[in-house]
């Protein structure tokens, strides 16, 4: 099982998660430090931006998926979705106990770090599993 989840298919998102990470992080990260958006709305922005090219490069770089219907799409955005909320529902407050004694802005910064870390891991299996899973 292990080897079956660090096949080639898992290589490949990791390089399109590097990808994805420095495109959606630098719009996060701007979002929130220069144009001075919410911590929501600089990391849903970060995660709207980043999976349209996502859904692009792990359709057809990574899982070399052919099927082209809505409910690739439905299903893709609903993983990007529960992800997200998940992700970041649980670093924003566990970095802020975490952190109590640090400003807010250092707080956020270092909650949208670790929402991009859980979010990618969580990402890696909804889109392997769900998303893109082959036909039964």
């Amino acid at each position: 099982m292990p080897k079956k989840l660090l096949d080639k298919t898992f290589w490949k998102f990791l390089l399109v998660g590097c990808i994805n990470t420095v495109f959606g992080t630098t719009i996060m990260f701007v979002f929130y430090n220069c144009l001075h958006l919410s911590y929501w709305l600089s990391s849903a922005s970060n995660y709207f931006f980043g999976s349209i090219l996502s859904y692009f490069l792990n359709k057809y770089f990574t899982f070399k998926y052919k099927e082209r219907s809505l409910r690739v799409i439905g299903r893709f955005v609903i993983n990007i979705c529960v992800c997200y909320v998940v992700a970041y529902g649980i670093a924003k407050p566990l970095t802020l106990q975490l952190l109590s004694g640090v400003s807010v802005t250092v707080r956020e910064n270092v909650a949208m770090l670790v929402g991009t870390v859980l979010f990618t891991l969580l990402n890696y299996f909804g889109q392997r599993f769900f998303a893109f899973r082959g036909k039964k």
